[in-house]
């Protein structure tokens, strides 16, 4: 196996000890007697799983070629590479890494409990979309239909199986770091067509599923934010940088950072395409800007892992494009509010009807624009003319929404200091959040 870590204390050995490190400390984290009224209905048991439904399936991180060598992004358990050494808060991070950024900091939420009878809502520590990669990408393409049912059988028939049969799995969560597209090829698809089967089996009905994207009628699915590349580890880290985001001078109107719209048939990102190339310094007038629209070429996945390439332009434009793609939602939505650049949307799938939880529905008309994208295309409605009629001070009131935003949409480091882990970040949102979605379903199904 080529895989390209070597040495005793590579990622995987630091996951597994710290994995060894927090089965050892739950019964202490039980008897913390300050931690129990603080902890009412907010409990959860992390269900212990063998290593191959997580940490074995890190040693192949070099075996798909035609997905990507994902081993230089698992340091800093899923964090990525520093994007520089005197770095403190900036990583090389890939979203398909959710599953180990949310286990790790899982080992250190403070009500954690060793007694499953004892939890409010149960974690599988299952890295469902590492283990896709082999039927999406792999040798096990054709079996897709296949994906969790090794999971469900260990669940269900062995080692307690009564922590699961208990609810019949109501109150077990689990994180899969790609869309809910991927995990719902119907069971009826022969040969298969795209993703596994994982969210179509009636055995997995019941599990709360943190999606990066969700469909729109499950009630299982829940989206939670794509992980950008900002992970302080304390708060005058984050303090710094929002401060930083408030000064910056927007001398951008709008920016597209993204790839597509070469096509000749039409769509929002051709239409994108075409203004961006068609606005010119003469058509600023009084606008207060120096350039109306900037473009940041991310074909080809270049800009995933080097922050760099588009955190300089959204510091410096006051808009921020986010067309939908192959799928509705997109990483750059979170990686422009944490430039403070203000979103702008063009179908209510990007985001609104996904991340409830974490960007308010009733809120988007104070941080977001909102532009049809059929109007665009079909309709000549200019994005330009639309976002240079939005006033300046409105503007302004946007961006300072934006900003109270960046806390809620980042993963902060795992082993952050206690002032940085007084604010709310997208874990603990989605943890809250998961632990409501359980308990008003257990007291649903308890009353049919």
């Amino acid at each position: 196996m080529a895989n390209t870590w070597n040495g005793s204390d590579d990622p995987v050995t630091r996951i597994h000890r710290q994995c060894r490190w927090s089965t050892s400390t739950l019964q202490m984290t039980d008897l913390e007697s300050d931690t129990t009224s603080e902890c009412t209905n907010r409990w959860i048991h992390i269900r212990h799983l063998p290593s191959q439904f997580n940490i074995d399936l890190l040693a192949n991180c070099s075996e798909y070629p035609l997905f990507d060598d994902f081993c230089p992004y698992l340091p800093n358990h899923g964090l990525g590479q520093k994007t520089h050494n005197r770095s403190h808060s900036w990583y090389r991070t890939d979203s398909h890494m959710l599953e180990l950024i949310f286990h790790r900091r899982m080992l250190e939420y403070p009500c954690l409990t060793s007694d499953p009878d004892a939890a409010d809502a149960i974690y599988l520590p299952y890295y469902a979309g590492i283990d896709s990669i082999r039927y999406l990408y792999g040798p096990d393409v054709n079996s897709s239909f296949e994906h969790g049912l090794d999971l469900f059988q260990f669940l269900r028939h062995y080692d307690s199986s009564h922590i699961w049969g208990k609810h019949n799995g109501h109150d077990h969560f689990v994180v899969m770091a790609r869309p809910a597209w991927d995990f719902s090829q119907p069971l009826s698809n022969d040969p298969p067509i795209w993703g596994t089967s994982f969210l179509e089996l009636p055995e997995f009905y019941n599990l709360t599923a943190l999606t990066l994207e969700s469909r729109a009628w499950p009630w299982q699915e829940q989206a939670i934010p794509y992980p950008t590349s900002f992970h302080p580890p304390n708060m005058a880290l984050l303090d710094s940088w929002v401060s930083r985001v408030r000064r910056s001078r927007r001398t951008t109107l709008m920016l597209f950072a993204g790839g597509g719209g070469v096509s000749a048939s039409p769509n929002i990102r051709r239409s994108i395409r075409l203004e961006c190339e068609n606005s010119t310094s003469t058509s600023i007038g009084n606008s207060g800007y120096s350039k109306l629209c900037d473009f940041v070429d991310c074909s080809n996945g270049i800009c995933e892992h080097d922050p760099i390439r588009f955190m300089r332009p959204m510091l410096q434009s006051s808009f921020c494009l986010q067309p939908p793609g192959d799928t509705p939602t997109r990483r750059s939505t979170f990686d422009g509010i944490v430039a403070g650049c203000i979103p702008v949307f063009f179908e209510d799938q990007a985001a609104k009807s996904q991340y409830g939880w974490h960007l308010p529905e009733e809120q988007y008309g104070e941080f977001s624009v909102f532009i049809q994208k059929e109007d665009v295309v079909f309709k000549g409605v200019r994005i330009l003319d639309v976002l240079t009629s939005i006033p300046r001070a409105r503007v302004r009131r946007m961006r300072e929404s934006v900003l109270e935003l960046i806390p809620r949409v980042m993963y902060r480091k795992h082993g952050s200091s206690l002032g940085l882990r007084n604010k709310n970040d997208a874990f603990d949102i989605a943890i809250e959040g998961t632990l409501q979605r359980i308990k008003s379903r257990l007291a649903e199904i308890s009353v049919r």
